[in-house]
């Protein structure tokens, strides 16, 4: 009788502790089964994706899974990151998409296949005997050395694998989808299971171990293991998920600094939604403000016209955009993706319109620009860089994380759309739909041409009159003072809230139509640095020019590691057109064309002769397997020809070194150093005057393509700031160079270049290492690259 007693109460306490949490949660989603798409640019895109996810073979995203179960795998590994070491993270993500795309749309053969992986995965999960599945690569052994406290951790690998807690939290999520999405017990269990094996392998481990741990990239396994915690109520979950917050990221957003800049950005977004998670179980404020406080700084001080954020997946500095505009490794799709998630949490806490501002701008004009709209295919890299353009992945070829995102993207377009409390159901995106509001029996569709017309309809279909409050949301890029708002052909006047809603409180009854109109206006957006580069918006849509189909190398990319960047040809920056005048008239050299759809005409442009005609603008998400330019360089008319002399110097030594590069990498840069199969010991990057590097006091390794055979020169860029460091540099173990430095030039950079051996010529893979030597560091190298000519640095 007391057993019975103790767990009556122990439930009473955790359903108490539920409850709480619901409380602390303002704003309720609706499931994707209760939104369904109406004809639009989304519901075109999710169909895209239906169909990418069903050209992928299963068995070969299980076979890393099988394999690592120690059972008969059915087929080969996919190519390309599911075969060189990050083998599964796909797996993940498509249990994740599966689970979303059949919520999404109830289609029966998305069902088959997510039954099937999540049987399969039981298999490998039986057959593992203590709860434990992943597709990394000899992944026991490593949780072997690790359950025992041998950690040898760096930035993106962990005791000499490539990031294996990023991998096995993909498949964590896969399973939390599959149940939160649709209802799967089988995949509840089996991520308890899952959960419950991560406990026993760390239950030895110091939080400072753990803390170890967390220097490798992780996602977010903080904000699995909460969600546990709230699928299950036992506090041990929420325990683990706390273990797993990285304080070197949480301990400064807790004192309201910013070090962003530098790091690699999609390994730090996870986190800080499993802070928020965290804090919303705990009701933590100052949790709860340091992850509002990361948003405030990634959307407004680090965030492009697009909503997405980085360079070449990291944080650059706030006060510099310029790499932003050079650089063909532009805004990264997954952390647009996290970003989301983010807002998504942190609206459900505040009800502020502003998360939704952010939602739709960077859903409309990055998510959705993100998958090729005819033959499919997902984007890594978004490059700002005006003239360049995108690569799409193929089915059988490219498995990125940003495929891997991508796939769960297009999936849930009804996510946001609306929401509730329970009086109140809010509007949020503009997005033709269908709502069946089941707890109130109402069914609202909405119906509209967003962008191309700037109002929306609501029809409200009720078995029986209901009373509740309908908030529509004013959206940051109209007037407030212009909105229309008619109820049965009457207006209604405006009633916005301190959250930026309008609100109708009223008894609705079956027929009822609401008509909201939104004013959309041009508007232009400056680079956050302040820098004289704008690009134009109308309404929410960021608008873009066509520049060409010419030299777009890998368009459709290849199963290379490298094959998600974007190498064709880059137009030189000087070249581009330039908007001529001043930065307070930007706006008067664009005009809307007498025409249908969203065109528009931009003139006033340099040189005068080539662009007399202007150029024509239009959505940037409606541009595909195209060149583009997003952003504008501006100069008033007296400084024009300085500017472009000056463009032009740089980029001619630009492309004097580009010109005679047969490969490059950037050094202390997680994906080139990943793509170059990176090998250390004892070696660290860091981040000093704006520029990545990596020294060691043992050593690190690259291996480097000489693909043409055509290598002649290795060079590099590098620190001389410290006195007694050395560069002590091998090419397929023949020395090239051997030299003590003596910090002689502070933060200036160095450039060197060397003599490959000529026995190496005619290799097509060059293995470069940089040792120490005499107990004296390595120099802080910033940059290698394969020449096939010297040149005067």
């Amino acid at each position: 009788m007391k057993q019975i007693f103790f767990i009556i109460l122990l439930l009473s306490f955790q359903f108490s502790e539920a409850q709480e949490n619901q409380k602390y949660q303002k704003i309720s989603y609706f499931q994707l089964q209760d939104v369904q798409l109406l004809d639009s640019d989304f519901k075109n895109a999710m169909n895209l994706d239906k169909s990418y996810i069903l050209s992928l073979n299963p068995d070969r995203l299980l076979s890393p899974y099988l394999k690592e179960a120690g059972l008969i795998s059915k087929a080969s590994n996919y190519p390309n990151w599911e075969s060189t070491g990050l083998d599964g993270h796909i797996g993940g993500h498509y249990l994740s998409a599966l689970s979303l795309m059949y919520a999404s749309t109830g289609d029966s053969k998305i069902k088959e296949k997510l039954d099937y992986v999540i049987d399969e995965l039981e298999r490998c999960q039986n057959a593992s005997g203590n709860g434990y599945i992943s597709g990394v690569p000899n992944g026991k052994a490593i949780w072997k050395e690790i359950s025992e406290g041998n950690i040898r951790s760096s930035l993106f690998g962990l005791n000499d694998r490539w990031v294996p807690l990023y991998n096995i939290h993909k498949i964590y999520s896969g399973l939390r989808d599959a149940y939160w999405y649709t209802d799967s017990k089988k995949a509840k269990k089996m991520l308890i299971k899952l959960t419950d094996w991560m406990i026993a392998t760390t239950s030895k481990l110091s939080r400072n171990q753990i803390q170890t741990l967390l220097i490798s990239e992780h996602g977010g396994l903080n904000e699995v293991f909460a969600d546990v915690y709230n699928i299950t109520g036992d506090k041990k979950y929420i325990k683990l998920a706390k273990d797993f917050s990285q304080d070197t990221v949480l301990d400064p957003l807790l004192e309201k600094k910013d070090v962003l800049t530098g790091m690699h950005a999609n390994t730090q977004i996870p986190k800080v939604i499993g802070f928020k998670r965290i804090a919303d179980i705990t009701n933590d404020q100052n949790w709860n403000q340091a992850t509002d406080l990361f948003w405030q700084n990634v959307v407004h001080k680090r965030s492009v016209a697009i909503g997405g954020n980085s360079v070449s997946e990291h944080f650059n500095p706030i006060t510099d955009f310029s790499g932003m505009m050079k650089s063909v490794e532009g805004p990264e799709t997954c952390n647009t993706y996290n970003m989301l998630k983010l807002s998504k949490d942190l609206f459900a806490t505040s009800g502020s319109s502003s998360y939704m501002d952010y939602y739709e701008k960077a859903l409309y004009n990055h998510i959705l620009s993100t998958q090729h709209d005819e033959k499919g295919g997902f984007v890594y890299f978004t490059p700002m860089r005006p003239g360049h353009y995108r690569v799409y992945s193929q089915p059988e070829t490219s498995f990125w994380c940003c495929v891997g995102s991508g796939l769960e993207n297009h999936g849930k377009y009804g996510e946001l759309i609306f929401a509730h409390t329970e009086k109140d159901l809010l509007v949020n995106l503009f997005i033709p739909s269908k709502l069946n509001w089941k707890e109130k029996n109402v069914t609202v569709t909405q119906i509209n041409h967003f962008p191309e017309s700037s109002e929306t309809k609501l029809i409200f279909n009720l078995k029986n009159k209901s009373k509740f409050n309908l908030k529509l949301r004013i959206p940051e890029w109209t007037n407030s003072s212009e909105v229309k708002i008619l109820i049965n052909n009457k207006e209604y006047p405006i009633n916005k809230d301190q959250d930026g809603y309008s609100n109708i409180n009223r008894t609705w009854k079956n027929g009822d139509v609401v008509v909201m109109q939104l004013p959309m206006h041009l508007s232009a957006e400056q680079l956050p640095d302040g820098s004289d580069y704008y690009a134009f918006k109308y309404g929410p849509i960021v608008l873009a020019a066509k520049y060409g189909t010419e030299n777009q190398k890998g368009l459709f990319a290849d199963d290379s590691r490298g094959g998600h960047i974007a190498h064709g040809i880059q137009i030189p920056l000087n070249d581009i057109p330039v908007i001529v005048g001043k930065s307070s008239s930007v706006l008067e050299h664009i005009k809307k064309e007498n025409t249908q759809g969203l065109k528009f005409k931009l003139d006033g442009l340099y040189p005068k002769d080539k662009f007399k005609d202007g150029l024509e603008l239009v959505p940037f998400n409606r541009i595909q397997a195209e060149r583009y330019i997003i952003y504008w360089p501006q100069a008033d008319e007296d400084k024009i020809e300085e500017l472009m002399t000056l463009k032009t110097k740089e980029e001619q030594e630009l492309r004097k070194l580009e010109s005679i590069t047969e490969d490059k990498i950037a050094l202390g840069e997680q994906q080139p150093e990943s793509d170059h199969f990176f090998k250390s010991q004892e070696s660290s990057a860091g981040y000093f005057e704006d520029r990545h590097f990596r020294d060691a006091k043992g050593w690190f390794s690259y291996e480097m393509r000489n693909k043409n055979k055509q290598a002649k020169y290795l060079y590099l860029a590098y620190f001389d700031t410290n006195k007694n460091r050395v560069l002590n540099i091998d090419v397929n173990g023949k020395n090239v160079v051997s030299r003590t430095l003596e910090g002689a030039f502070g933060t200036k950079i160095q450039q060197l270049i060397l003599e490959i051996p000529q026995s190496e010529f005619n290799i097509e893979k060059l293995t470069v290492t940089i040792k120490a030597k005499n107990e004296k560091n390595t120099a802080k190298i910033i940059e290698l690259r394969l020449l096939n000519q010297s040149f005067n640095p």
